[in-house]
């Protein structure tokens, strides 16, 4: 079935430790040959965001995030519904932004509220145990790489093979 096109964007910096897990997801998609049109890393600022998802029928985007209480390594998977998302918003107006300015959740609220959502956003989260200044992912990051190479080749492939979501 051709779906559509279908974008992976990695959020983050790989001179921020536990950040530039999108940067390492991203390397080991380009080699395995994932059936995506464009594998591309972004800082996360919301205009950049909504221009590289822009005429995307499924956009998968992979970050690293905090925990609070974290649990270094574990991933999350979450189909974004903009229906939802505009009452409900991905943002907590009393958190701290992340280490891109504005969080991720920030960025897909305006892009919401803007009518700039991708018709599919699936968003792939890994959580990170360092952010500081500094290069090389933290051993709990670094373990579950294969799991998030994996959850976005299985939202990739579902998406080619089956289309949209109901």
């Amino acid at each position: 079935m051709d779906s559509g096109r279908v974008v992976v964007i990695g959020v983050g910096n790989e001179y921020r430790h536990d950040d530039g897990a999108a940067v390492a997801v991203l390397a080991e998609l380009a080699t395995a040959g994932l059936a995506a049109d464009r594998l591309t890393l972004c800082d996360g600022e919301p205009t950049r965001l909504m221009g590289l998802w822009e005429g995307a029928d499924l956009a998968v985007v992979v970050d690293a995030v905090h925990g609070h209480p974290g649990e270094p390594g574990r991933i999350h998977s979450v189909t974004v519904d903009a229906d939802h998302l505009l009452a409900d918003p991905l943002v907590d107006e009393e958190a701290a932004v992340g280490t891109h300015g504005l969080g991720l959740g920030h960025g897909i609220a305006l892009a919401a509220a803007l009518g700039r959502l991708p018709r599919e956003l699936r968003i792939i989260a890994v959580e990170g145990a360092d952010f500081s200044i500094g290069e090389g992912l933290s051993p709990a990051v670094t373990g579950a790489l294969p799991g998030v190479v994996a959850e976005v080749r299985r939202a990739v492939d579902a998406y080619r093979e089956h289309g949209p979501r109901p």
